[in-house]
């Protein structure tokens, strides 16, 4: 078995099933997790259809992962909308929040996750769906033209507060995923957006491949971040674009990443966060095998 400190995050299912995968096949999904040898484990609500999927079904999953004698410590409610412009769709998807809060708090999680907000941009058709928002996509929206940036960042930094209140009900933390577009994609970025919505469940989510591409140093990030991180999610990185590597085949310093782990007195969660069309993993389970290996190795309790 995969020791308990180490997360199978839910990109594994996505890797197989596409984004999202289909909501009701999610007792194999776990299954499959935990045929792998995890025993802790993520599983999503992506957006309105997946989330409310997952919401009607959420007293089953519950009692599947009891049965299966697996942990959910993080449940990721990604809602896009909460970042709109739009004030009747963020107030949508601050219900959709809370339903996804439920849903964690059923499963007996430690927080809730989303990628960190979305400027308000305006994109071709919708917003796509999409893990993450690569170069040209971004590249292809532009920005209302009656945008007042006071006033949506007022709006913005009022949502997520609301946010975090209603995660905090829960007793949950709301882990801001960093990623390529968002508005707290860096350090700096989360720090200063921590600062504006003034709640202190507010954590970050360290997100090692996204945080090296970006060119954010990690050991400085982890040194800063101290007190805001407790739970990362771990891949390696080349440098050059996004993607989510099997450790020890991108160009991460390790030791130094797991020296300042210690440094700081770390004693989160890890998960393991490899693969994505981006990735060119090729043998997923391997992949996910090998990595809590190399993971226990070098790090795990």
């Amino acid at each position: 078995m995969v020791d308990n400190s180490i997360v199978c995050a839910y990109l594994y299912i996505i890797s197989q099933y596409g984004y999202p995968p289909p909501a009701k096949n999610t007792f194999q999904h776990l299954e499959q997790m935990k045929a792998l040898g995890f025993k802790r484990v993520e599983l999503e609500g992506i957006r309105r259809a997946h989330l409310l999927e997952i919401y009607q079904q959420r007293n089953e999953i519950a009692g599947h992962v009891k049965a299966l004698e697996l942990q959910v410590p993080y449940f990721c409610v990604v809602l896009p909308g909460l970042a709109s412009a739009n004030p009747n769709e963020r107030e949508e998807n601050v219900q959709l929040f809370r339903q996804g809060c439920e849903i964690a708090a059923l499963l007996n999680a430690k927080g809730v996750l989303d990628n960190a907000p979305l400027p308000p941009f305006v994109f071709p058709e919708s917003i796509p769906i999409v893990r993450h928002y690569d170069e040209d996509v971004l590249q292809a929206a532009h920005f209302p033209p009656d945008l007042s940036w006071d006033t949506y960042w007022g709006d913005l930094t009022d949502t997520y507060g609301t946010a975090c209140d209603i995660a905090a009900e829960f007793g949950l933390t709301y882990q801001m995923h960093s990623c390529l577009g968002v508005l707290a994609a860096t350090t700096d970025a989360f720090l200063y957006f921590y600062d504006a919505v003034g709640r202190d469940n507010m954590r970050f989510n360290l997100d090692t491949a996204n945080q090296f591409v970006l060119k954010d140093n990690l050991a400085l990030s982890l040194r800063r971040l101290a007190g805001h991180i407790d739970y990362i999610h771990l891949s390696d990185n080349r440098g050059f674009k996004v993607e989510h590597l099997v450790p020890g085949q991108g160009a991460i310093n390790w030791p130094v990443f797991f020296e300042t782990l210690n440094l700081i007195g770390f004693d989160g969660l890890i998960g393991l966060d490899i693969g994505g069309a981006e990735s060119e993993v090729g043998d997923i389970d391997s992949a996910y095998i090998q990595s809590a290996n190399w993971l226990t190795e070098h790090w795990a309790k």
